[in-house]
């Protein structure tokens, strides 16, 4: 007879298999499966396509402790290649090398405008989420051929140095010098240094909202400001006592627990969390930033952060243009495949991309 132990595993696999099959569903069906059982946080009600990703994502992580670095940097490039849609075919699609603070980075170019159109373009800068510690230029492929695509501009997505391997602020200095090539020979790279859009989501939004921060404080030295920011369920205050931080403690995807981890892998002993180029919404340099696009997630931990930005910024003038989606998780945008409002969120971007520098 079978044991307890293969009758466990075999009835997880089971459940593996169920939830992943109701992932995969149409979002009529799933909605209706769901009928009764749809999570609720303060008055947030989860999007039915979100809650089957994150009941999937929970079993999966059924493994009984924290998983090692390693499988958590496969783990996130599995889920984009499995359930991201791939983007629009480019005319220009490249792998190339830009400037960081020590040494070149790769990066990867996308254009719609084919190889010889030597027009200085409209371009955003993209910061790829992933904690400080995981994520690439695969893991946001798609979502930065659409963008490109969508918005009629260029996109550079940059691969800055991640942690443990290159603890803060190495992954931040990479950006900053980036950007400051970028801007200081513009036509080295095809770009229209007065257009560039700096942008990420989650902790890559973390670090295009810090690289601000810094280029604020040397505004008067001749540094150039960005034309707008974009920032996607931005981690900007990493005191971790908001509301939605103890309301979602057990969040689906982005559990407090996973970031705090992060946060312990990024930081050096000692670092004071609270610096603003560790948090930005404790910036002092807010005034004068260019306009920002703010999107969050009703189900992420980091909905406070974005909506407290958000406010930060308009409370010193700054144009802010905030998109919610109540029901939806962390990381929806690069999951596409099974989660539709991931698209129309980038759609959105793209828009407020084109009538920015477009």
């Amino acid at each position: 007879m079978m044991g307890m132990r293969e009758q466990g595993a075999e009835m997880r696999k089971l459940k593996l298999i169920l939830a992943l099959l109701l992932v995969k569903s149409p979002e009529w069906l799933v909605g209706l499966i769901l009928t009764g059982r749809r999570k609720r946080v303060s008055g947030r009600v989860i999007d039915a396509k979100a809650q089957a990703v994150g009941e999937l994502l929970n079993l999966v992580r059924e493994t009984g402790g924290p998983p090692t670095l390693e499988e958590s940097r496969a783990g996130l490039a599995a889920l984009a290649a499995k359930f991201d849609l791939p983007g629009p075919q480019m005319l220009r699609k490249s792998d190339i090398l830009m400037p960081g603070a020590n040494g070149p980075r790769p990066a990867r170019l996308y254009d719609a405008v084919s190889v010889g159109d030597e027009t200085p373009r409209a371009t955003l800068l993209y910061l790829h989420g992933g904690g400080w510690v995981q994520g690439g230029l695969d893991t946001h492929d798609g979502l930065c051929a659409k963008l490109a695509a969508w918005a009629g501009i260029r996109v550079i997505s940059y691969d800055y140095r991640l942690a443990p391997e290159h603890k803060f602020p190495a992954g931040l200095d990479d950006c900053l010098a980036c950007y400051r090539a970028m801007v200081a020979t513009p036509s080295e790279w095809g770009v229209d240094a007065g257009r560039i859009v700096v942008g990420g989501d989650s902790a890559g939004a973390n670090l295009a909202a810090a690289m601000i921060h810094d280029l604020q404080g040397q505004e008067g030295q001749g540094a150039q400001m960005p034309a707008g920011q974009v920032l996607i369920y931005p981690a900007v205050d990493t005191g971790m006592d908001s509301d939605s931080m103890r309301a979602l403690k057990d969040a689906y995807v982005l559990p407090v627990e996973r970031i705090n981890w992060y946060l312990d892998l990024y930081l050096p002993d000692g670092q004071d969390r609270l610096d603003p180029r560790v948090a930005p919404l404790f910036s002092d340099r807010l005034a004068g930033q260019p306009a920002a696009l703010i999107i969050v997630a009703g189900h992420d931990p980091l909905w406070d952060d974005g909506q407290n930005y958000a406010t930060a910024l308009r409370q010193v003038g700054v144009a802010v243009e905030l998109v919610e989606f109540p029901g939806q998780v962390h990381a929806f945008v690069s999951i596409t495949r099974v989660i539709p409002q991931g698209d129309q969120a980038l759609r959105q971007v793209a828009n407020w991309l084109r009538n920015t520098i477009g």
